[in-house]
């Protein structure tokens, strides 16, 4: 098999399906997802079995899963009347979660992506107003028309990210965070979170795989990068202490506890904490929504 499925960072879209479709299967499942089988097909599948983490990655992407629809349940009851979702890749929450029929929900990514999920999606009927846009977010011109199209129809913008920002390089995120920023209906924007021990582990790990679709948002200070830029942490759920929560943690094979032991025995109660705090998803707020 090629060292590689990857070819670009819209495979990786096919990859999360599939472990959301893994989730679906399961009879404790912490959320059904029918359509991401239908989307993640063959080629989701075979991504996944080539990746050495798989079983870090599936468990994440569940708990990420849930902390995403938290936030969105949240910013409903507080009167959020559309959703942006940049790079939206495979995601199906306009079809599975309870949903308002009023609330409009915008998907934005790369042409082929748009084409592909409403072919396969075709004969499925969304729980919402569901627009699609055929838009590249690093071209500024073509960002600049979505967001100004979506903030004049809107009274109270809730903007999702999920799985792009560790993609874009610090001035691709920093110019989006200022654009975003300058939307005035914009309320919230939920974006990943990756300590830099993880973004080096990753690295690591999976770089020969990851080689066509790099992190390349690793900042000295991811939170100040932000807070620079006119956005404040609303809150922050971090992965370990979600799952569990929800009574998933991560499941941990033997040959890797045993690789990873020593360090475990050895390590301070800082850096135990530090080790629960890898990876989260933020809910971020525009300075000004403070009174």
């Amino acid at each position: 098999m090629a060292d590689t499925l990857i070819e670009n960072v819209s495979d990786t879209a096919f990859w999360i399906a599939h472990h959301r479709a893994i989730e679906t299967q399961r009879q404790d499942a912490l959320f059904r997802d029918p359509l991401a089988g239908v989307l993640a097909g063959e080629r989701g599948k075979s991504i996944a079995e080539t990746m050495p983490t798989s079983f870090m990655t599936g468990w994440a992407v569940v708990i990420r899963t849930c902390i995403i629809d938290d936030y969105i349940r949240l910013a409903l009851t507080e009167g959020v009347d559309t959703v942006l979702n940049l790079g939206a890749g495979l995601d199906t929450r306009p079809y599975r979660m309870d949903l308002p029929s009023s609330l409009l929900w915008i998907e934005a990514d790369y042409p082929h992506m748009i084409e592909f999920k409403k072919e396969r999606l075709s004969q499925e009927t969304p729980r919402c107003r569901l627009e699609r846009v055929s838009v590249d977010l690093t071209n500024r011109v073509e960002r600049h028309r979505l967001f100004e199209q979506a903030n004049a129809r809107a009274k109270k913008i809730f903007v999702l990210s999920e799985g792009v920002t560790p993609y874009l390089s610090p001035e691709e995120v920093g110019s989006l965070a200022e654009d975003l920023k300058a939307m005035d209906r914009v309320c919230y924007w939920v974006v990943d979170y990756f300590a830099p021990e993880m973004i080096k582990f990753r690295q690591g790990r999976l770089r020969q795989k990851m080689q066509n679709a790099p992190f390349k948002f690793a900042p000295e200070d991811w939170f100040g990068f932000f807070r620079e830029r006119g956005w404040r942490v609303k809150e922050i759920r971090y992965l370990s202490a979600e799952g569990e929560r929800l009574g998933r943690k991560l499941e941990v094979p033997l040959r890797v506890k045993l690789l990873f032991l020593p360090r475990a025995l050895f390590a301070s109660p800082e850096q135990r904490v530090r080790f629960k705090k890898m990876v989260g998803y933020v809910l971020l707020e525009p300075e000004r929504a403070v009174q």
